[in-house]
């Protein structure tokens, strides 16, 4: 491995020192970003950074690449860390649907969604599954992405559950981007259990479960509690049953309703609550002085029309926020990062620093590689992003239909 120079950088955004944890409150709007700056790699981490006036101390210039960044900015990668990435086929024709005056919950009730993903998904074998798969992780890739978080949940029995795991495993061996795998058997009943709701979660607990614990195949467990798909009750005991095999929580809740899900969340340890589109007190009550993550999915909302969370309120209380995609065939067919940023910044009323600190050093602790990446400190990995050249930071998130990065660089 080659080390690395990157020098006459215009600016060297996401600096934090070592150790700091994820950023909420008034410190999530901190940015340092550090002009006419160069930033050394060796062995895959940082390992210095100053202002070119500074430059000295890289006591070998063998086998030394050099970037000249000029007129760019340098910034830790993307740490996206809620997406379905592996799915069989695109939904388009319920986007029409969508046009024509369905709303996502009426397309599902009719056969749509979810379980129009799962069927597609059993027919399509392993292999090609991987290599689409492959195919959205270098556009994500190329997009400013460096960490992913990835879900089963088009799987909906024994098998094809087990069958996506074992595709983001083989993503995991052959793509440099830092993938976590999410268990999500509860994503929606599947027909054969249209009618015995029990069935199923007994078939994810007593069937799934120890199946996935046996092969190593997820760090995470996720339920989708919301009405017509599984309740509070239900998802306490799947969360239950995950912990007793070694999978921590991250949770899809109060997407449409309230409906208690953040509550058991937080019982649980979630890592982190995801979609909160709808936000109750008792859910703010639950999450103030947790440890557990809330995470925001603002083009979900853009592509659905559903409310945008209400993140101010969060990050006025003191919650540590995130951001992410939620890339998926149906609700977000994107897996943009820096057009989260824009839509934070534009309909949730986040400052382009808040943004970035939520989709990158938070982003990161939502999916608990927040010591090895997520910000600009000595001792991390360099998975960076080199931007094109740009007039400021906040053009990113201004010019929300450009791809403003010209690198990323994956170590």
């Amino acid at each position: 491995m080659k080390n690395l120079l990157i020098k006459n950088i215009k600016g060297l955004a996401g600096i934090l020192s070592s150790g700091n944890g994820p950023l909420k409150g008034s410190d999530l709007g901190n940015l340092e970003v550090l002009e006419d700056a160069f930033l050394a790699v060796e062995d895959g981490k940082i390992s210095m950074y100053g202002k070119m006036s500074d430059l000295s101390g890289i006591t070998d210039w063998r086998d030394l690449e050099i970037i000249d960044a000029e007129g760019k900015y340098v910034m830790p990668a993307y740490c996206d860390s809620h997406s379905h990435l592996v799915f069989a086929k695109t939904r388009e024709e319920e986007f029409v649907d969508r046009i024509n005056g369905l709303s996502y919950e009426e397309i599902g009730k009719k056969g749509g969604g979810i379980l129009n993903s799962a069927r597609k998904l059993a027919d399509m074998p392993e292999d090609e599954l991987v290599q689409d798969a492959l195919k959205r992780l270098e556009l994500v890739k190329s997009l400013g992405t460096g960490a992913i978080e990835i879900k089963s949940g088009y799987g909906l029995s024994v098998d094809a559950e087990l069958k996506m795991l074992r595709v983001i495993k083989r993503l995991k061996e052959e793509s440099d981007v830092t993938i976590k795998a999410t268990f999500l058997g509860a994503h929606a009943f599947p027909e054969r259990f249209k009618d015995d709701h029990e069935g199923y979660v007994t078939e994810i607990i007593e069937e799934m479960l120890p199946k996935i614990a046996e092969e190593g195949l997820a760090e995470y467990i996720d339920a989708f509690c919301e009405r017509n798909y599984f309740t509070a009750e239900q998802l306490d005991r799947i969360l239950t049953a995950g912990a007793k095999h070694g999978l921590k929580a991250k949770i899809h809740v109060n997407q449409f309703s309230v409906m208690g899900g953040v509550g058991i969340g937080v019982k649980h340890n979630a890592v982190s609550v995801d979609h909160l589109e709808e936000l109750a007190d008792e859910d703010i009550t639950a999450l103030k002085g947790s440890n557990t993550i809330a995470t925001a999915l603002p083009s979900c909302s853009f592509f659905l029309s559903i409310p945008y969370t209400p993140i101010r309120k969060l990050i006025d209380n003191d919650i540590v926020c995130a951001l992410a995609t939620d890339y998926n065939p149906g609700s977000t067919p994107s897996g943009n990062m820096q057009f989260v940023n824009a839509l934070a910044c534009s309909k949730m009323k986040m400052t382009p620093a808040e943004a970035f600190n939520a989709t990158t050093i938070n982003g990161a602790y939502a999916m608990e590689v927040g010591e090895e990446l997520g910000s600009i400190t000595v001792g991390k990995k360099a998975n960076l992003i080199i931007t094109k050249e740009i007039p400021s930071f906040a053009y990113m998130p201004y010019s929300f239909g450009e791809n403003c990065v010209d690198q990323t660089l994956l170590h």
